[in-house]
């Protein structure tokens, strides 16, 4: 199109050109060389603009050429017709008509020529547009078809790829069912397994419950036992308070450290309950997530045929489900861990227990054995006074009587000994030596004051 025009533009200029130079020279030859110069040079002062400007090389050679030709032939048509007038004048008229008649075509020409210039401005720059505008679109082009070509290139390798892609995610689908299933049903084995063991614990919870209330009722009968007992042997201890002191304050700090194990093994007791209780709720929500899972697991697999978008959303949940079954084999664990610390925890607190049920069973044969010696020494006492009441009478009577009343005396000292050596001999875990001394000290005492105090002594 651009080409078109320049060839378009250059032909009109060329014509205009060619008709204005035409009329001068007819002018020229009509009118005569310097009248023609003069006039031409004074009413046409585009005329030698327009011959400062001639066209290129050869096509100003060319148009030289067709002027010369064209104005022989419009000289020839003048001069016949010059030659057809009869008087000078009317050639004359004839050639100023011809005169006025050119003058009026070259200024039209010459206003035509200022309008073609101007369009020939905007020509040329719709001209320089256009080119710039085809340079930018042959530019557009190159690197719309390099574009093409390139996606062309990378539309195969994607179709390529995808088909590759296609074909691993079908292998990976494949082995992922294989995997779930296996996994699956290594899960329902491992809850099988659970449930079993589940079973046995509640069984050894229920039992250790049955067992706890059975030493919490035998301890409650044994400590209403203790109280009576207490109770009724108050009164004789009260003879004995200052030598049995620290017997009571132990076996009052044993009351104490075995009522605070008492409540700390019911809390612990209670704990464990709890923590069983919500174990079996665990439990039933693993079994409840187990069944929505394997709902899921069937819906997927009636959905897989439909579109491997599915397949994108099921691996996702797969993903999270086999994270969420990390984390529960990981909380299993967990609370295995803690309840067998439980367990070793209780039976620690059960073998303690019974070390302290040893010790208290101790302390009451030693209690026991204690109310013994005190009652040997009430009686032993009382046959004192009454034979020490004989003694003040036989005195009263006879002096004499007296040495025969101390080998009596020292017989029953002799004995009283005895028993407490054999008393002293039964104990293992002992009873204090100061207890012992004391006794004996104050057998011996009193067989002495026997002997040497007056009588109104003995009567305490």
């Amino acid at each position: 199109m651009l080409q078109q025009a320049e060839t378009d533009c250059e032909s009109r200029e060329n014509e205009d050109a060619q008709e204005v130079e035409d009329y001068i020279s007819k002018s020229r030859k009509l009118v005569g060389k310097e009248y023609c110069t003069q006039e031409l040079r004074e009413e046409t002062p585009g005329r030698e603009e327009t011959r400062i400007d001639p066209p290129d090389g050869q096509q100003d050679s060319e148009n030289e050429k067709n002027k010369e030709k064209t104005l022989g032939k419009e000289v020839l048509l003048l001069m016949q017709a010059l030659n057809t007038l009869a008087t000078p004048e009317e050639k004359l008229a004839a050639l100023c008509k011809k005169y006025a008649d050119l003058l009026e075509e070259s200024r039209n020409v010459q206003r035509q020529m200022k309008m073609l210039q101007k369009k020939q401005a905007q020509v040329v720059k719709e001209k320089v547009h256009l080119q710039s505008e085809h340079s930018k679109a042959i530019l557009a082009r190159s690197k719309l078809e390099s574009l093409c070509r390139e996606l062309q290139r990378h539309n195969k390798t994607l179709k390529e790829e995808n088909m590759q892609q296609a074909r691993e995610e079908e292998e990976r689908r494949k082995e992922a069912t294989v995997h779930f299933q296996i996994t699956l049903n290594e899960i329902q084995a491992q809850l099988e397994q659970h449930g079993v063991h589940n079973a046995k614990l509640r069984q050894e919870n229920i039992e250790l419950g049955e067992k706890l209330k059975k030493l919490v009722e035998q301890y409650a009968l044994r400590e209403e036992h203790m109280d009576k007992v207490f109770k009724h042997k108050e009164l004789q201890q009260q003879l004995v308070d200052a030598k049995l002191q620290q017997t009571t304050q132990l076996i009052k700090e044993a009351e104490e450290k075995h009522q605070r194990e008492k409540d700390f093994l019911l809390k612990e007791a209670t704990e464990s309950r709890h923590k069983c209780e919500q174990m079996k709720q665990q439990e039933a929500q693993l079994k409840q997530q187990l069944s929505l899972y394997m709902d899921k697991f069937e819906e997927f697999q009636t959905t897989m045929a439909k579109s491997n978008e599915l397949f994108t959303t099921f691996r996702q949940e797969m993903e999270k489900m086999t994270k969420k079954i990390k984390k529960l084999e990981k909380e299993i664990v967990v609370w295995r861990t803690k309840w067998e610390n439980n367990n070793k925890a209780l039976l620690q607190m059960a073998e303690e227990k019974t070390i302290k049920d040893k010790e208290y069973k101790g302390f009451q044969i030693k209690l026991e054995r204690l109310e013994k010696l005190c009652r040997a020494l009430q009686t032993e006492r009382n046959e004192l006074n009454e034979k020490v009441e004989i003694l003040k009478e036989q005195v009263s009577s006879r002096e004499a009587d007296v040495d025969l009343a101390t080998p009596v005396l020292q017989s029953c000292t002799l004995n009283s000994h005895e028993k407490l050596e054999i008393s002293i001999n039964k104990e293992q875990e002992g009873i204090q030596p100061d207890i012992e001394t004391r006794v004996a000290n104050e057998g011996s005492e009193k067989t002495v004051n026997l002997v040497s105090i007056p009588t109104t002594d003995f009567v305490d």
